[in-house]
């Protein structure tokens, strides 16, 4: 499965690419035949992935080893992306959350957050388009959220970021339409990876029926890149999940948040 339907060789850049969705994402586009850059923090964990899936596809897998939270690991990587073989896919997986409300949080952790949620995702997306849009072939999956929807993490900012990725891709989109490249804000609710267990924060309460599974999260997102879909939100309880929280009033989507990571007690202020 490719984004566009022209006969060449296909590559896919994905960072976050050895773990949850960045990894289910590099399992399915090397199953489908595509050569990989993969970009991801740990060079040791990069190599060991990058390993396995060359040795069971047979493909070409690149591997770029950069924090995206620094300015020096975006450059490398919109350096890849602006020379060397066309990436035909970027797949921005990459992200962090904070296991701690606002009114306890640093400024350096927050800086943190929006430098890779954020300003990676701008970065990136920005490299990659230009040589797509000159080619008129591409696309872009930028993983944001459910959560971008509405404030449901009191006192979190990671929703915060991820509205402004949805909101990103979607705008973008329209604009690289034109230019035969694609741009898709992939919408995921909760998705069993490592993700939650790296910030710290304790789901054991989250009900087995809201968990996804990332290789289907992965299904849904190329499928919904193939129809031109500028967002893509993944299994249909969380479609409707999305209807209520772009249309509930919003008094009734405070109050009956539930995800209270972030929320701090009147004793603590």
């Amino acid at each position: 499965m490719t984004p566009d339907s022209t006969p060449h060789e296909q590559r896919a850049l994905v960072t976050g690419a050895t773990a949850g969705i960045g990894a289910a994402f590099a399992r399915r586009l090397a199953a489908d035949g595509w050569h990989l850059v993969l970009v991801a923090r740990n060079a040791a964990r990069l190599a060991e992935t990058a390993g396995e899936l060359a040795e069971r596809h047979g493909h070409e897998v690149e591997t770029i080893s950069a924090d995206l939270s620094t300015d020096d690991g975006c450059a490398l990587v919109e350096e890849r992306l602006s020379s060397g073989s066309p990436v035909d896919l970027l797949v921005n997986n990459a992200g962090i959350s904070l296991n701690k409300p606002f009114l306890r949080s640093s400024a350096g952790d927050e800086t943190r957050l929006l430098r890779l949620n954020v300003h990676a995702v701008m970065r990136l997306t920005l490299a990659a388009l230009r040589p797509m849009t000159e080619r008129r072939r591409g696309a872009v999956i930028n993983v944001s959220s459910v959560a971008g929807f509405g404030a449901v993490m009191p006192g979190s900012t990671y929703s915060a970021s991820k509205a402004w990725v949805t909101n990103f891709s979607e705008s973008v989109g329209q604009s690289a339409r034109p230019f035969g490249v694609r741009v898709m804000a992939l919408c995921p609710g909760y998705t069993r990876t490592e993700f939650h267990d790296r910030a710290g924060i304790n789901m054991s309460k989250t009900p087995g029926w809201m968990w996804l599974r990332a290789d289907d999260v992965v299904d849904d997102a190329l499928r919904d890149l193939r129809k031109g879909k500028l967002v893509s939100v993944p299994a249909w309880r969380y479609k409707l999940a999305v209807a209520g929280l772009r249309h509930a009033p919003r008094r009734l989507l405070h109050a009956v948040a539930r995800d209270t990571r972030g929320r701090i007690g009147r004793d603590e202020a």
